[in-house]
Formats: structure tokens, C-alpha cells, sequence
């Protein structure tokens, strides 16, 4: 009897994805009744996402792929790539993406307030109350919290891979790029690894179906005017009138513009500006803020309303101070948004060649090898913590807690019976109870 040998190396077909916001079919009812539903699960994220943007991938993952089916697991890591290509935070791209994939451009800024709100007030809140806040008693609160993260980042890591890497290429992509990721830790890694990869599966375009009647790429400049007239406008507008809201604005809206990486890349330039040259803040309130702001779930670029609220205490009183948070709120979000609204738009028109698809293999597998670095990479810096048994195994009479909960959680959640939010919250109740 002759079996049939499998091809390992051919890519596999995936069904052509939409990126562009959904015809207008349904009723305007039902539009608006998932509309609601998608926003009340964004809210729930930004409640329970903790751990910095691997984890909110994690997150993200398992509930609006695995739960809800928003999208796909192909769409979510392509997503996330396009949006790790761009300066800005990587994870409120991503999800405010998913709102523009759902319902528009509406949508897509209502996702945008939703997701940031709760972090944005949480860390104004703790910028007006500085003397009274005791980040060590917060941390206190989040000990558990930190391991059960990295549980839902090596569980994403693993559900990734299992959906999307189908050939041998694609599974030396994932493990090269999390060997990469793991050991070289710079800002640009992560947005060359991923252009590698792409450019690796490039070179099998022919396998790829011909779209036979493309439709025209047409790119719509608005955003990306805007976000540059926005950029030069706020520097010839501080520089001329002095005033300090216009000068923070500015600032935050110019790193906003630069940075890629992430929160962690984000924290040293903002320390440069405004601890060492501007000395709006000390170098103490600057830390505390820091720490805070890695314990909360939602993003880290709310570290932004943190400064604002510090950098206008000079201007007197605590609605001044509310003014700066804001400022920073929206000065270090906007680029980011405006630059992957520019992009999205002409993204899916753009995807329809046989070069662009034939990359996303190779770009997806990359996604994948970099979360599978970040379980590792957010794992390391856990404190250790043990868990005395209540008998002696010989000599052993104690166990590592932190392995403990990250096995625990992976397990729960592949079990698929407990809720993310349930183990967050237990995680939180520990905590409380132990702090």
C-alpha cells in the first residue's frame, strides 16, 4: 500500500481576510447592538489586561478570538504586525483596529476612549494624590497578578502557534525570531525581525492564487497630513506662544510620533525630557509612577497623564493639573492613532497581491516566535516567592509559586472553563487578602 507523503513545505491556504469596515448589510440596530457588546468587552480588557502589550495579546486573543470571533487568530497576529511596523502603542493600535474592522471609524475612536479611560484616570488620579500613595502597597496588591500574565502570554503563545504555523519555514521563523527577541532586547528588533520574516516567505509569491480583478490602491493622505501638520503646527505653536499646556502637548505628541517598542522604550525618553532637562518632576516621583503604572491593567503609555498631571503643578491647583493629564493623554495617543488609521485604510487593497500575501506567512510566524519570548522575558524579572508545604516531601518543604501559578493559569485556561477575568480577579482577592 503507498502512502502519500505530506508536503511540508508549501504555504497554507488561508481564506483572503477584509480589513476595511463591514458593507452596510444588516440593520442599523443590529450594527449598533454588537457595536455595544464589542465596547462592553474593550472595557472589560482594559479592567483585566495587565502585564504590558504581550499580555494584552494574550488577552485579546482569548477573547476576541477564542470567545467572541470578532476576528480570526490570522487576523489578529496580522493586526498586531502591521501595527508593531508603526511608532505608537502597539496594543492600543491593535484594538482600536479591531473597532475600525467592526464598525468604522465611529467605532474605532469610541474603542480607542473605552480602552484608555480607566488606565488614563487611574494614573491622573494618582498623580493628584502623589504624597499619599504608597506604591509598595500596590505592588502588594498585584503580586499575584504579575505570574498569572505571564500564564495568559504562554498560553496565547501556544494557541498561536498551534493556528497558524503550518510549514517548516514557518516554524524556523518562529523559533529563530524568539531566539532573537529573547537575546537582543532593542527597540528595533522587534519591527526588523518582523520584516525578515515577511521577506523570507516572500519568495514563494507564485504559490499564491492571482486575485484576478484587484480593485485599484488608492491611498487616502488625510490622516497622515494631519498627523504631520499636527507634528510641525504644536512645535511652531509652543515655541511662539510659551505656554505650557501647548509645550506639553507638544512634547508628548513628538514622542508619541517617534517611538517604537512599546511602554519600556518609552519610559527613558520621557525620563530624559522631562526629569533631566525640563526637571518638571524628580527622579523619585518619576519611578513611582513607573511602577504604578506596570501594575495597572489597559496601557502603559498612561504613564503620559502621570507627568502631565506632575508637569502643571506650577500652573497652581488641581484643575490645571487635570488639564496636563489630559494634554498628555491625548498628546502621546493621537500620532499613533492617526498614523494606522492612514495605513489601514488602503492595508486591504494593498494585501491583495500575491508578494504582500505570500509575507504574512512569514510575518505571522515571526509574531508568534515574539510571544513566545515574552513568556520568558516577562518572566524573569518575577520576584521570588515560595509556597511552604504543610508536610515534608524529604527534604523538600517548599515549592516555587511563581511556576505554580503560570502552569496553573495555562491550565485553566486551556481547560476553557474558567473565565480570564475569574482568574484575574482571584489573583487580586490573594493579593488583597496576603498584602
Amino acid at each position: 500500500m503507498t502512502v502519500p507523503t505530506p508536503t511540508t513545505n508549501a504555504p497554507h491556504p488561508a481564506a483572503p481576510v477584509s480589513l476595511a469596515p463591514p458593507p452596510r448589510r444588516s440593520g442599523k440596530r443590529t450594527r449598533r447592538v454588537r457595536g455595544i457588546i464589542f465596547l462592553k468587552d474593550v472595557a472589560v480588557l482594559a479592567l483585566t489586561a495587565f502585564g504590558g502589550p504581550q499580555a494584552h495579546l494574550a488577552m485579546f486573543f482569548r477573547l476576541l478570538v477564542d470567545k467572541r470571533r470578532y476576528i480570526s487568530a490570522a487576523e489578529l497576529l496580522e493586526l498586531q504586525a502591521l501595527c508593531a511596523l508603526l511608532p505608537g502603542p502597539t496594543s492600543t493600535q491593535t484594538i482600536t483596529v479591531i473597532g475600525f474592522r467592526l464598525g468604522g471609524p465611529n467605532l474605532a475612536y469610541l474603542t480607542l476612549l473605552v480602552w484608555v479611560a480607566p488606565a488614563a484616570a487611574l494614573m491622573t488620579l494618582a498623580g493628584l494624590t502623589l504624597s499619599h500613595l504608597d506604591p509598595a502597597r500596590v505592588a502588594a496588591l498585584v503580586q499575584f497578578v504579575q505570574p498569572v500574565a505571564v500564564g495568559f502570554v504562554a498560553f496565547s503563545a501556544y494557541r498561536i502557534a498551534e493556528k497558524v504555523i503550518h510549514t517548516k519555514t514557518a516554524v524556523g521563523l518562529m523559533v529563530a525570531a524568539a531566539m532573537l527577541a529573547y537575546f537582543f532586547q532593542l527597540p528595533w528588533m522587534l519591527p526588523l525581525l518582523l520584516l525578515a520574516g515577511g521577506a523570507v516567505t516572500t519568495v514563494r509569491y507564485r504559490k499564491h492564487t492571482i486575485v484576478q480583478e484587484k480593485k485599484p490602491l488608492r491611498v487616502e493622505w488625510a490622516n497622515f497630513v494631519l498627523w504631520l501638520g499636527i507634528l510641525v503646527g504644536a512645535a511652531v505653536l509652543g515655541h511662539y506662544t510659551r505656554l505650557l499646556p501647548v509645550r506639553l502637548f507638544e512634547n508628548f505628541y513628538r514622542n508619541g510620533s517617534l517611538v517604537f517598542g512599546g511602554g519600556q522604550v518609552l519610559a527613558p525618553l520621557l525620563y530624559a525630557e522631562f526629569v533631566e532637562f525640563k526637571h518638571y518632576l524628580t527622579g523619585p516621583e518619576f519611578l513611582s509612577g513607573l511602577g504604578l503604572v506596570q501594575a495597572l491593567p489597559g496601557p502603559n503609555f498612561s504613564f503620559a497623564a502621570y507627568i502631565g498631571a506632575l508637569a502643571m503643578r506650577p500652573a497652581g491647583g488641581t484643575g490645571m493639573q487635570v488639564v496636563g493629564a489630559l494634554v498628555g493623554t491625548v498628546g502621546i495617543f493621537l500620532p499613533g492613532t492617526l498614523l494606522i488609521f492612514f495605513v489601514i485604510r488602503f492595508w486591504d487593497r494593498l494585501r491583495q497581491y500575491r508578494v504582500v500575501q505570500a509575507s504574512l506567512e512569514g510575518i505571522n510566524a515571526v509574531s508568534a516566535g515574539l510571544v513566545c519570548a515574552a513568556t520568558f522575558l516577562l518572566y524573569h524579572p518575577l520576584p521570588d516567592r515560595l509556597l511552604a508545604l504543610p508536610f515534608h516531601l524529604g527534604p523538600i518543604d517548599t515549592l516555587p509559586l511563581n511556576p505554580l501559578l503560570v502552569g496553573t493559569t495555562f491550565l485553566l485556561l486551556l481547560w476553557e472553563k474558567v473565565p480570564g477575568v475569574v482568574i484575574i480577579g482571584l489573583a487580586l482577592l490573594a493579593g488583597a487578602l496576603l498584602s
